[in-house]
């Protein structure tokens, strides 16, 4: 998640933004995208991406956060009303 995002409601963990997820984000053109999402869902793409153990599972969680930010209305494979 961006240092920017408001966490101070949150009781979850709070993950920060590595380097690979956030250049994904920008390569594909949906870092506008990803700042326009509630700090919860920022942070839970963080969180469900860092915690893949193979590199494999780690990639195709990234590819789906992408796919449905340029989507715009859905979340974890959820219809979000945004």
């Amino acid at each position: 998640m961006k240092a920017s995002a408001d966490t101070s409601k949150m009781k979850r963990q709070i993950y920060t933004m590595p380097d690979d997820i956030a250049e994904a984000l920008a390569d594909a053109g949906v870092s506008d995208a990803y700042d326009a999402r509630p700090p919860y869902q920022q942070n839970d793409y963080v969180g469900w991406i860092c915690r893949a153990k193979r590199a494999e599972t780690r990639q195709k969680r990234m590819d789906q956060m992408i796919a449905e930010l340029r989507m715009g209305a859905v979340y974890m494979r959820m219809v979000w009303k945004g």
